[in-house]
């Protein structure tokens, strides 16, 4: 067993620190050590998108990066998404348009979109496809998908203005 390292990041706006191995992905610490099992491990090669969260306002896959290098950065998840029972528009949209199925890629793609509409919050469909393009779902249409993100970029713009 290797040597243990220190590591202290703000999570979902918390401040955390946590031990972790060095060899550890951010992905394993933050469901076998953090408890956090909202992102799903895929394919561990950042292929499928299913770990993605995001870091300092970057979607990223959790499952390539390593958990000590989370030290002084900013990581969202999606268990930070909703405040407390009230639902992101994200979320709620994606109900909405019946945009998930199984729910293993869902988390990823609602960091993605999430991500997105913080850097663009009205973003085309071309532009939601594209930043969607690193989550891969093999149950639902992403046509679905898309929808529901549209519609969530017109509710947060709507309660923007």
């Amino acid at each position: 067993m290797d040597k243990k390292t220190v590591v202290e990041t703000t999570i979902n706006g918390e401040q955390i620190e946590f031990l972790c191995e060095p060899r550890q992905s951010l992905l394993e610490v933050l469901r076998d050590e953090l408890g956090m099992t909202g992102s799903k491990e895929g394919c561990l090669t950042g292929d499928c998108g299913a770990c993605t969260v995001i870091i300092d306002g970057r979607a990223t896959c959790s499952c390539l990066m390593l958990g000590v290098e989370a030290q002084g950065h900013k990581i969202e998840t999606i268990e930070g998404l909703a405040n407390g029972a009230q639902l992101h528009p994200l979320q709620q949209k994606f109900l909405e348009n019946a945009s998930l199925q199984c729910g293993i890629c869902t988390p990823g793609i609602l960091m993605s979109a999430k991500a997105l509409l913080d850097h663009n919050p009205t973003p085309s469909e071309a532009e939601i496809r594209y930043a969607l393009a690193g989550n891969l779902c093999r149950c639902t249409g992403y046509d679905k998908i898309v929808r529901g993100v549209l519609d969530a970029a017109k509710a947060v713009a709507s309660k923007a203005a």
